[in-house]
């Protein structure tokens, strides 16, 4: 399973560029959380903080589908509507366990957040 994850990680960050991977590293879910939440809490900037959040989610999101979600990780995101779907996903399952899961790399915690919310049936 952490295969998987790294797998989409590198993917991801190949896509990007070299140095992503030393950012995807420093990139907490604290970080992630901020512009997913400011997105309906800001009139003035919450479509830029929007597009930041969904964007990284997307991206996640597609590497894992390029490598296979289903048969390697039993995930199954929604095929309608997935960046708002996942969003909101990631910020009730950051705010379940604020003080921890907002220490997490991103990478990892929405990867939980897709394992708990979409697995498969």
């Amino acid at each position: 399973m952490r295969s998987i994850f790294l797998t989409a990680s590198l993917a991801a960050s190949v896509m990007v560029g070299s140095s992503a991977l030393a950012q995807a590293t420093s990139y907490s879910a604290a970080d992630l959380l901020s512009p997913c939440q400011e997105a309906d809490n800001d009139a003035r900037w919450g479509a830029a903080a929007e597009a930041e959040c969904e964007q990284y989610i997307m991206g996640f999101v597609g590497a894992l589908r390029a490598i296979g979600e289903k048969e390697s990780s039993g995930i199954c995101a929604p095929d309608q509507n997935t960046a708002d779907e996942v969003r909101w996903a990631f910020m009730r399952w950051v705010h379940a366990s604020y003080s921890q899961r907002t220490k997490m790399p991103a990478n990892e915690a929405l990867f939980e957040t897709l394992k708990e919310n979409f697995a498969c049936n």
